[in-house]
């Protein structure tokens, strides 16, 4: 459903977006990548990662918010309400990129919320409830291998037990390395106290073409879509390329590539429009090209906001892998790493964001995300929302990745008037 913008209101939060970009820009500079920016790489508890977290902690203080950091390094900058025993508000995002990321992926979360507060501040607003900009930690799953880690710890979807447990590709145990990178403390004192937010919005970008499209600037989402995550491994049997006839033969990339049809196909034939399947990775043993391969291994990232269904396709495709390995002799094993169940936004949170954008004259598209973010599992704390804000030709996680700052700017606008009226 889409939503002509009606009259501006009085007045409008002050946002200086020159400020932003460059603050923006400067982040981006923080950087592992060896192409300069807009090109960055950062990985979570590496140094380039503490630094980045330093400069984010000085604009925060700069503002005059209270700075808390948990023992993961999940970190909130707090601007204190006038009840300040009420649950809190909350907002922001992550700062960690994937290697040969964008610059503006979950960095526009946190710094369009520390500029949405500072706006707030400059036009003399005082927040009933205190008002939170959270930066996760490791929303990207680069280094140990699952995604928003903060977060999973923060709601209580992941025990302390299994996120210790986690490793790198080094072997180092995820318990291991953050406190190497300098956060201590029990890990159970991660997961926040019930009753800790009365809500959570998100600002991000789109990572996806359907704003632009529209050539609308705002994105009022209404529920994430979550992953359910696969690994799997072919077994067959090597041998000779030319000794071994085709008869004979036990080829477990033949094998794994019907496989990988299946799922498309499975896909493609779903109820749900809105779930799509990716196989993204593939392993093949030994790799000579003079070799039948012996074992490949391969990925699956199966999403839907409709969670049966994903779960139903995810059996279906677990039956036809079965199948297929029985007909062509292989063996086939497979474990699931995460089967995340869907968030819908708040009906409370989707108003308030579609009164902030009406207010503002921003036209609007209420839409799911297809992406999914640290939003996903603050939903188990809170009552939560997101906005979204178009990005050129729907590229995220590319060097490419950008979003101007006219529509960075609108998305502050209508984050601040959103926090204004969840705060009051």
């Amino acid at each position: 459903m889409v939503h002509l913008a009606r009259s501006r209101p009085i007045a409008v939060p002050p946002v200086e977006t020159d400020k932003l970009i460059a603050e923006l820009n400067a982040l981006a500079a923080i950087s592992d990548c060896p192409e300069p920016p807009p090109a960055v790489t950062r990985v979570v508890f590496s140094e380039t990662d503490l630094r980045a977290r330093d400069y984010l902690r000085s604009l925060y203080e700069a503002a005059g918010l209270e700075v808390r950091v948990d023992p993961i390094g999940n970190t909130f900058a707090r601007w204190p309400g006038a009840d300040p025993a009420a649950p809190a508000v909350g907002t922001g995002s992550h700062c960690d990129a994937i290697p040969h990321a964008g610059m503006y992926d979950g960095t526009v979360g946190v710094l369009g919320g520390l500029e949405a507060v500072r706006a707030l501040k400059r036009a003399g607003f005082t927040p009933r409830r205190s008002i939170d900009v959270i930066m996760f930690t490791s929303e990207e799953p680069t280094r140990f291998g699952v995604g928003c880690t903060g977060s999973r710890a923060m709601s209580g979807a992941m025990a302390p037990t299994d996120l210790a447990r986690l490793t790198d590709e080094t072997g180092d145990d995820y318990d291991t390395v953050r406190q190497r990178a300098g956060f201590a403390g029990d890990l159970a004192g991660v997961a926040l106290p019930a009753g800790a937010y009365h809500a959570f919005v998100e600002l991000h970008i789109e990572q996806g073409p359907e704003l632009e499209a529209a050539n609308l600037p705002i994105g009022v989402v209404m529920a994430i879509a979550a992953p359910a995550q696969a690994e799997f491994v072919v077994t067959g049997e090597g041998g000779h390329a030319g000794a071994v006839l085709m008869p004979r033969r036990r080829d477990a990339l033949s094998a794994a590539v019907e496989m990988i049809a299946a799922v498309e196909r499975l896909a493609l034939s779903s109820k749900s429009p809105d779930l799509v399947a990716t196989v993204g990775r593939l392993a093949v043993h030994p790799g000579a090209v003079n070799s039948i391969p012996s074992r490949v291994g391969f990925s699956l990232d199966l999403r839907d906001i409709d969670g049966a269904n994903r779960d139903a396709v995810l059996a279906a495709i677990e039956e036809e892998t079965d199948a297929i390995a029985s007909r062509r002799v292989v063996k086939v094993e497979r474990r699931v790493l995460n089967a995340d169940p869907p968030a819908a936004c708040a009906e409370k949170i989707v108003d308030a964001v579609r009164r902030s954008a009406e207010s503002l004259g921003l036209g609007y598209q209420q839409m799911i995300s297809r992406a999914y973010h640290d939003s996903l599992f603050m939903a188990r704390v809170a009552p939560m929302g997101m906005i979204f804000i178009p990005c050129r030709g729907g590229v995220s996680h590319r060097p490419d990745e950008y979003s101007s700052p006219e529509a960075i700017r609108a998305g502050v606008e209508t984050l601040a008037l959103t926090l204004a009226e969840l705060a009051s």
